[in-house]
């Protein structure tokens, strides 16, 4: 899959002179093949997490796709802002009840408990954030989504996919996502606490689909 969260790829004229020069292609070195693969997958792990660390210093908006377009802002880590208690959902910006909090924290807990993937949901407004703090603070690893919920740049809902969510959940299940409960006119609408209600439980319900071909088609 499957933060974002930079394969290199041949171009298709390429692969078509190759193809015409070569009537029966030679064995493929499967050796090079598993090590290329591990390399891929370290790579991606790697970026995602630049990515994240990148996000959360500058104070941009995290999408699946890279950090849109914004100016740079000041590096931000403030560790005072993060909960004395772990917590799946911190809410800096006091856009969720303490009835609301405990539900998605609960809902958070049975996906982990059932499908092993760690989704995390920090609501914010920048510049007022823990920040990086939250990397060591959640351990976000390639099993975590890290769900970012600022209005700041229009669409208040921005995620970031570990290496290993990637490979199970379809990269347009996200912008998806987004475009249905993150956009402006819903949150304004019905509230921030809907869009990220009904964000967590879209997340949900996808991460407990079997993984296949159309696995996660709708945003529910």
């Amino acid at each position: 899959m499957d933060p974002a969260n930079a394969a290199t790829h041949l171009p298709s004229s390429s692969l078509a002179a190759t193809a015409s020069l070569q009537l029966s292609p030679p064995p493929f070195p499967t050796k090079r093949l598993a090590n290329f693969g591990n390399w891929v997958t370290h790579f991606r792990s790697k970026a995602v997490n630049l990515a994240l660390s990148s996000a959360l210093t500058l104070g941009l908006s995290l999408t699946f796709t890279g950090v849109e377009c914004a100016e740079a802002k000041v590096g931000v880590n403030k560790p005072d802002l993060l909960p004395k208690e772990f917590s799946p959902v911190i809410d800096v910006a006091g856009f969720l009840s303490d009835g609301q909090e405990k539900r998605l924290a609960q809902e958070i807990t049975n996906i982990e408990k059932d499908t092993g993937f760690k989704l995390r949901v920090l609501a914010q407004n920048y510049p007022d954030t823990p920040g990086l703090a939250i990397k060591e603070f959640w351990q976000v690893d390639d099993r975590t989504i890290v769900f970012v919920a600022d209005p700041t740049f229009g669409n208040i809902l921005n995620f970031n996919v570990g290496a290993s969510v990637d490979l199970d959940i379809p990269r347009s299940f996200w912008s998806r996502l987004a475009g249905k409960y993150g956009n402006i006119f819903y949150w304004k609408e019905k509230g921030e606490d809907a869009s990220i209600e009904a964000a967590v439980m879209a997340i949900s319900n996808c991460l407990r689909e079997p993984v296949g071909p159309n696995n996660c088609s709708e945003v529910k």
